[in-house]
């Protein structure tokens, strides 16, 4: 082979080496943050969402995220909280990956009244952005725990806040959002707990984000079966990757949430979370789960959520690295 020849073909390898590299720079990374690695446990849902940007945002950091200190959460720039119960906003935390069962976590370390959300943004610098009457609380939060009151944003209902480049927007959840006393002082905490009743901050959430590569996801929060999924996540903001929160009582249980994946979301891929349960062993499904029930009756691919393992997708939702797929 002659030189021009020799030239021309490492030029054309080294342009097929930029495309692959420039297409898997435009995915969206998501990276489930559970208490035991390799596993879909029964308290894990906090995950990170990573656009090719490099904007990164924490999802429900819960009891599984060892504050802001866990090694496995790198640079947060948001964190999202769709409620204020304990296991979402983190009443307690884990102090290390691993400790306890899959089946019963040892998340031991109180993070009362302060919350592990509120812990983890104050310690990263970032956001916290909710809607309802969530904001000023958390805005009050930060400010205790040595943050910054306008850390805490507002999106509700209808408009798109753009962090970082990623367009973020809450959208309606059928739960409660009960505040526990817990995460108050004073009198008003003891009057709460002493006649048994929460606080309230308004409606709970899910969320829908935007990223800068044309994937939308749909985070359900715990809800039920809402004609917004069809009408709202559907028709209008058309979202690909759905995460499904599937653990049943608190939330939509396996066939209910499937009905939402089939007939009202129909996103290209999804996600379960908050099962409730152990969902795997060694990293395979468990027959007998909610997560298998969930999956079988899913008509598009369900990819596990197995800690510290990252997925990557495309902008069609099409999962181009890191997946499990369960069905």
């Amino acid at each position: 082979m002659n030189w021009k020849h020799w030239w021309s073909a490492a030029l054309t390898v080294s342009l097929a080496s930029l495309s692959a590299q420039a297409a898997a720079e435009d995915h969206v990374r998501v990276t489930p943050l559970g208490s035991h690695k390799g596993e879909f446990c029964s308290l894990d849902r906090a995950m990170v969402f990573e656009d090719p940007n490099g904007t990164r945002i924490l999802y429900d950091a819960g009891r599984t995220v060892a504050g802001p200190d866990d090694p496995r959460l790198g640079d947060i720039d948001v964190v999202l909280v769709s409620h204020v119960h304990g296991d979402h906003i983190g009443d307690r935390r884990i102090a290390e990956q691993g400790a306890g069962t899959c089946a019963s976590p040892e998340a031991s370390v109180d993070a009362t009244p302060n919350s592990n959300s509120v812990d983890i943004a104050v310690g990263k610098g970032a956001k916290i952005l909710t809607g309802s009457e969530m904001p000023s609380f958390f805005a009050t939060k930060l400010t205790a725990a040595g943050g910054k009151a306008e850390d805490s944003v507002l999106v509700r209902f209808g408009a798109m806040q753009t962090v970082g480049g990623v367009g973020i927007t809450t959208v309606p959840a059928v739960h409660s959002n009960g505040l526990a006393p817990g995460f108050l002082t004073g009198p008003l905490a003891d009057h709460l707990k002493q006649a048994g009743v929460n606080a309230y901050v308004g409606p709970p959430t899910g969320y829908i984000l935007k990223f800068s590569n044309g994937l939308v996801v749909y985070l359900s929060g715990d809800t039920g079966i809402t004609a917004d999924q069809k009408l709202v996540v559907h028709d209008f903001y058309k979202a690909k990757l759905a995460v499904m929160n599937i653990g049943d009582t608190y939330t939509t249980g396996p066939t209910e949430a499937a009905h939402v994946v089939n007939e009202l979301v129909q996103p290209a891929a999804v996600i379960p979370s908050h099962a409730n349960q152990p969902s795997t062993k060694e990293g395979k499904v468990l027959p007998d789960s909610r997560t298998a029930e969930f999956a079988a009756a899913t008509q598009v691919p369900v990819y596990i959520p197995l800690s510290d393992a990252t997925m990557s997708f495309d902008e069609d939702g099409v999962c181009q690295k890191g997946c499990l797929e369960g069905n």
